[in-house]
């Protein structure tokens, strides 16, 4: 069998186990199991039902709700989340699009590892806020995500759907309201063999018993007060676990404190939480959501001994001797060989029957390669551990990995304790795709990302692109488990860490900034930091750009002789001479061959609660040509929670200088202005003592710029620092202008912010992204002017977008426009609207 040949069938294997719907032992780090959670675990075995909860985006789901369901019902539980989060703000970062997207599906699935429910998505991308079900829909694409939603109840068959919202404007947020109309609608057909037929290849039609809407109050999440919905069901989610050592209401807020880019750190319940469930479709349930369903083994058919050897397991169990539950665990997996093997609860009790065994065992296995990362075509060392912690007699019959022909092992008994290693050198194939997120293959087509594998959609992540098989005899009986490739290493603080093992490109490519914006005639230079992903490559590399610009050198050669070498090249572009937009793409020749192809770029996505994410975008950047002049040059930052504003002052001629306390003790009198980041009057504590010395500056003559905050919630306790942040009184509601393309009437077109040094024009608000705008002013001082107004279809005007006003010889501003999001993206008019804002009055 060919390298090619075993690693398709590899990946095919694991797309199998993925299709089931069960988070099986792929992953490359194994979870060890306390004698509590086994238990847990062996009590499950006895429940035979599955419940689908859907909401719209990463932090939306009742984890309460969640958790509860999984461990206290013991039910087969999942969450799907229609999008990624793409379009969030970021609390920890400045990733944006889709890599906060990618930060928001691991925070995700770190959830999900704490409160026991599986993870699921669909295609829909998360395009910002929406205001109408509608347009959610209409821009994701009704039939497709539809069709998505459809296919995860016929792949996962739930007796009962939970939607986190209703299909109406109570849901607060077009997203919201669509995944409830989604949910209805695909509850409707996913048993009509005549909707999305295709499917019919991989699963079978299905028809959920009944759904619910989990029925809350708005501004009251915690609240046990009963809804004025008539006909509620009531169900106490607060109860206390022994085996956790934690009630539900413990374990779903370090669950939904994963939510860490989102500022979702929330408080534990430790008392009465009582949920409400309301049916919207099926048949009627007067007192438990699963009225009337045998969540038994009575229905699946030849089950007596699976249940007989399920009750045995459960009463014979040792905790301080966990390993002696093992033989009946075997006895109990081949029961279940026995029966219908197409049966999606005996395919999930089958796998959980492994999971057990091996907990039990405290068996532990793993495969590390020496590096994180590889090229197509290189070869790697990599060394597979296996360690039986107890007594009972466990042997290793073989390790099977792709590209290795032969067995690593066999027939080794594996004595108590002792750690068994085996190293082997691995080829990898020269045509291995690099590793990219899957969603993320192909780029995303209005508000859908292009997934034409229909496997592939629902799953949170990418099956393992290399895993080792391992072969074990246990109790007689022969279990094959898969365990996908993890790089691990030591950390000096803190401690054992793993990190996805990755193929990369042979040659990659960063360039120093996402856009280049030419304010006049003068080049720039362009610096790209070209990286080897393997050792020994070579070639050439040049800028492609649009007609009527022009870039010296025409190309530079490369010629690495390690891997991870890294040469930063430069490049100097010359702008057209007409005000223009386009594109700068990097394109190497590798030697021997001579035909220039498109690269790409290396993005490394690292945080302390996620694992490391690495994603291969294309090596691109964009080029604006702009009629703009900028008066203030010398700007103080003070950062936020996360944005590339200064980088984008800078490519108009800014000089930007961080400010914190020890910048503004030594005074402000030489900054021509001074910005404050999106929600720093949030995350910054020090801004409260540091208040007074800001408005001082703007009264001596500054310009003071504050760009959004959050105003908080009863749910969200990220109120303001200070108590005004301005000089005058102003509040900030949650108005927003979700319309990228709404009309912005100007107010007052005399104003300077509007006239100088740049005159803005309505063509200035053309080719935004996402929104115009968010958190605008609420109410105000009459010492504030405001500047535009704006609102989205068939809402009343809002004129808080931007406020002016003069203090002392100073200007300040608070802006809810979404520059935070428009500068990185090169759109012109924002630029040339934010120079006159820190201009003003120069």
């Amino acid at each position: 069998m060919t390298n090619q040949l075993l690693l398709r069938c590899f990946y095919a294997f694991h797309l199998i186990l993925s299709f089931l719907g069960v988070q099986t032992v792929c992953s490359g780090q194994n979870k060890p199991a306390a004698s509590g959670t086994i238990l847990q675990g062996l009590k499950k075995l006895n429940v035979v039902g599955t419940v689908l909860y859907v909401a719209a985006h990463p932090d939306d789901e009742n984890t309460q709700m969640l958790t509860y369901l999984a461990n206290e019902r013991k039910l087969r539980t999942g969450y799907l989340a229609l999008t990624r989060g793409d379009g969030g703000q970021n609390l920890i970062g400045s990733e944006q699009g889709e890599y906060i997207g990618v930060i928001r599906t691991q925070e995700l699935l770190a959830a999900r590892r704490i409160d026991g429910p599986e993870q699921f998505f669909s295609r829909a991308y998360d395009f910002g806020f929406s205001k109408s079900t509608d347009e959610a829909v209409k821009t994701w694409g009704r039939d497709q995500v539809l069709g998505d939603v459809v296919w995860m109840i016929r792949k996962y068959q739930p007796d009962v759907i939970i939607t986190r919202f209703p299909p109406d404007p109570r849901a607060g947020h077009g997203h919201h309201s669509a995944s409830g109309y989604l949910a209805e609608e695909a509850f409707k057909i996913a048993n009509d063999p005549t909707k999305y037929p295709d499917q019919l290849t991989f699963v079978k039609p299905w028809q959920p018993r009944r759904i619910f809407w989990n029925v809350f109050i708005p501004g009251a999440f915690m609240s046990n007060k009963r809804p004025d919905e008539a006909g509620v069901i009531a169900v106490e989610t607060g109860l206390y676990n022994p085996l956790f050592g934690k009630s539900y209401g413990e374990l779903a807020a370090e669950s939904r404190s994963q939510h860490k880019s989102q500022g979702f750190g929330a408080t534990p319940n430790r008392g009465v939480k009582i949920d409400y469930l309301l049916l919207k479709g099926g048949d009627t349930a007067p007192s438990d959501p699963f009225d009337g369903i045998d969540l038994s083994w009575k229905r699946v058919s030849g089950s007596e001994k699976v249940q007989q050897l399920v009750n045995q397991a459960i009463t014979t169990f040792k905790p301080d001797e966990p390993a002696a539950s093992v033989p009946v665990l075997v006895e109990l997996y081949k029961a279940l060989n026995q029966l219908d093997a197409s049966n999606t609860y005996v395919k999930a009790k089958r796998l959980e029957v492994e999971t057990l065994i091996q907990q039990c065992l405290g068996l532990w296995f793993e495969t590390n390669p020496m590096e994180y990362a590889v090229a197509p075509g290189d070869r790697i060392q990599v060394t597979s551990t296996a360690v039986n912690r107890s007594d009972l007699p466990v042997k290793l019959i073989g390790l099977h990995m792709p590209g290795v022909e032969k067995d690593t092992v066999t027939n080794l008994i594996l004595k108590p304790n002792d750690v068994a290693q085996f190293t082997t050198t691995v080829s990898i194939p020269a045509n291995q795709p690099i590793t990219q997120p899957y969603w993320l293959e192909k780029p995303v087509s209005k508000g859908l990302f292009q997934v034409n594998d229909q496997t592939l959609i629902g799953l949170p992540e990418n099956p393992p692109a290399f895993t080792t098989q391992y072969t074990f005899d246990i109790g007689g009986e022969k279990f094959t488990f898969s365990r996908g490739w993890s790089y691990k290493e030591t950390d000096p603080v803190d401690g054992e860490i793993y990190r996805p093992f990755v193929v990369q490109p042979a040659v990659m490519a960063n360039l120093a900034e996402r856009v280049y914006v030419f304010a006049d005639n003068t080049p720039k230079t362009v610096d790209v930091v070209v990286r080897a992903g393997r050792s020994g490559v070579s070639g050439s590399l040049k800028l492609e750009v649009p007609a009527g610009w022009r870039v010296e050198p025409a190309q530079i050669p490369y010629d690495f002789k390690q891997k991870s070498q890294e040469v930063r090249l430069s490049f100097r572009v010359f702008p057209s001479a007409a005000y223009s937009e386009g594109k700068l793409r990097v394109m190497v020749s590798e030697a021997p061959a001579s035909q220039a192809t498109y690269v790409s770029s290396l993005r490394v996505i690292a945080y302390k609660h996620i694992p490391t994410q690495t994603v291969f975008p294309a090596a691109e950047a964009r080029l604006v040509k702009l009629d703009i002049k900028v008066k203030s040059k010398n700007i103080g930052y003070i950062a936020g929670a996360g944005d590339e504003i200064p980088a984008a002052l800078q490519q108009i001629g800014c000089t930007v200088t961080p400010l914190g306390p020890r910048e503004i003790n030594a005074g402000l009198a030489g900054f021509d202005a001074i910005v404050v980041g999106v929600r720093a009057y949030n995350t910054e504590d020090w801004l409260r003592y540091y208040q007074s010395k800001l408005m001082d500056y703007v009264k001596n003559g500054g310009r003071m710029i504050v760009q959004y905050v959050t105003p908080g919630s009863s749910f969200i306790q990220n109120g303001l620092k200070v108590s005004q942040m301005g000089p005058y009184p102003f509040t900030v509601g949650r108005d927003r202008v979700a319309e990228e393309d709404a009309k912005m009437t100007f107010l007052k077109p005399q104003h300077p912010l509007l006239n100088a040094p740049n005159k803005i024009t309505d063509q200035d608000f053309n080719g935004w992204i996402q929104e115009r705008g968010l958190y605008f002013a609420q109410e105000w001082d009459k010492a504030y002017q405001p500047i535009f107004s704006a609102h989205d279809t068939n809402e009343a005007p809002k004129e808080g977008s931007l406020l002016y006003c003069q203090y002392g010889k100073g200007h300040f501003m608070y802006t809810g426009l979404s520059f935070f999001r428009e500068l990185p993206a090169g759109v012109p008019g924002a630029y040339r609207l934010f120079a006159n804002m820190i201009s003003v009055g120069k």
